[in-house]
């Protein structure tokens, strides 16, 4: 018979058997799958509940990274030249991000998590969690520096008498913007892949496809979140005539304003995420549970539930 776990424990009544003449079949299975549910149903929706808390804390980074508009409208009025005859495209400043992500999975993987695994005693080095939270904590690096960056670029437009012309191009090489482009990609390579891991530690094999809905939808949510914060913010600070901290010319408005509530929100995003982890425990212990009874499919969970009720009697609880 299968074993419950002992987190959301109020969740077990769903498997609870109390008139086996009314809810069982003859051959053991649920009358009505609605109100009767199976040990491992009841346990896989416990591994989702149990790391929704910790699926939150990555909607804020999701935020971060849907803006990625900015730093091309950022690049446009600044010099992207390499040389006399070729300059950057400023689209394609994001590749550094692409770049960073992909070296830094190398280079964890081949030189880094040998020796680590050796310190910490983790065959990946660090923990999953360990790893979406130096992620979380990158990110609030990221945009802090995106925020300095942009408010020596203002300063500098505003000195060059450049406020009011926003098509102008400042003084200033965009070779800036690489740095807050690589620490993007590098908190990237610690969240996103630590969290997709992370979801397929967690849940059972018959559930791996949620891993990946789940970060798809806070991705998405993400986005949402990113469009209302400056939707919210043109309203607020654009009132009464004023320049809003997102206007069209950059010189005129305030995105290094932007950039540190970014930076803010990041901060608080991360103490979130310890709590979350604190109160989460120990990792992979859902897998565990469900690597026990992977051989058991629904059908014998109501089966053996029911013959041994129908054995006992019908007021004794399955729930162990």
């Amino acid at each position: 018979m299968q074993q419950l776990m002992k987190p959301q424990r109020f969740l077990n009544k769903a498997c609870i058997i109390r008139n086996p003449e009314k809810q069982l079949n003859p051959d053991g299975s649920a009358i009505n799958p609605w109100t009767l549910c199976t040990v491992q149903q009841v346990e896989d929706f416990k591994s989702v509940v149990r790391v929704l808390p910790l699926w939150s804390t990555c909607i804020i980074p999701a935020v971060v990274i849907s803006q990625h508009s900015f730093p091309v409208v950022q690049a446009n009025t600044m010099d992207r030249h390499v040389s006399r005859e070729f300059q950057i495209p400023a689209g394609s400043f994001v590749v550094f991000g692409i770049v960073t992500l992909t070296l830094w999975v190398v280079i964890y993987d081949r030189i880094i998590v040998p020796p680590l695994s050796k310190i910490t005693g983790r065959p990946r080095g660090f923990s999953l969690k360990q790893r979406m939270g130096i992620g979380f904590f990158l990110s609030i690096i990221a945009t802090a520096t995106a925020a300095l960056i942009e408010t020596k670029r203002r300063h500098k437009a505003i000195d060059q008498g450049l406020q009011n012309n926003a098509k102008a191009i400042v003084d200033m090489s965009a070779m800036w913007l690489i740095l807050q482009h690589c620490l993007t990609g590098l908190s990237e390579a610690f969240f996103i892949i630590g969290q997709i891991e992370f979801y397929y530690s967690e849940f059972p094999k018959s559930m791996a496809s949620i891993g990946v809905s789940l970060f798809a939808l806070g991705m998405g949510i993400g986005n949402l979140v990113g469009s209302l914060i400056v939707s919210v913010l043109e309203r607020v600070t654009g009132k009464n005539g004023g320049e809003s901290w997102v206007a069209d010319n950059l010189n005129k408005g305030h995105y290094d304003y932007y950039y540190w509530l970014l930076a803010v929100l990041s901060g608080v995003n991360f103490f979130y995420f310890l709590v979350c982890s604190w109160i989460y425990g120990e990792e992979g212990l859902n897998k565990v549970h469900a690597e026990k009874e992977d051989d058991v499919d629904d059908d014998d969970d109501h089966t053996a539930l029911g013959d041994e009720m129908l054995e006992k009697s019908p007021k004794i609880s399955v729930i162990l």
